[in-house]
């Protein structure tokens, strides 16, 4: 069986999963924290590879070109979801999360220049897409 689709009715399916990433991170940004015992230090991890994460999905979806401005709104994101933390109460506001967030927006640039930023045409056509 093909899935038959138009190049333009793939990119919105890539572009609505990116917004699925996007809400997801400012969901489990404004929630209350989770605690899991003393984690020290895994969160920054966990900041890296979400705004990695990110930056790679989005850079799949623009020419190299345009990187710099995902990577911008990137950044932005995370430094006003910090913001939004302080004013809920729920969780604590830190510069360093807003670091951890630049390595990782800084991570996904490199491994989409790196040439990871095709997997994405990969996946379509493994799954048998087609653009018509």
């Amino acid at each position: 069986m093909r899935l038959e689709l138009s190049k333009d009715q793939i990119r919105q399916l890539w572009f609505a999963i990116g917004c699925g990433i996007v809400v997801a991170i400012i969901v489990l940004s404004l929630i209350p924290e989770p605690t899991f015992g003393d984690a020290t230090g895994i969160d920054k991890v966990e900041h890296a590879l979400a705004y990695g994460t990110l930056m790679l999905w989005f850079a799949q979806l623009y020419l190299r070109a345009r990187w710099l401005w995902v990577a911008f709104l990137c950044l932005a994101l995370g430094v006003l979801l910090e913001y939004a933390q302080r004013l809920t109460g729920l969780r604590s506001f830190g510069y360093d999360d807003m670091v951890a967030n630049a390595v990782g927006v800084g991570l996904g640039w490199m491994l989409a220049c790196a040439g990871l930023n095709d997997w994405v045409l990969r996946v379509e056509r493994w799954a048998g897409a087609t653009a018509s």
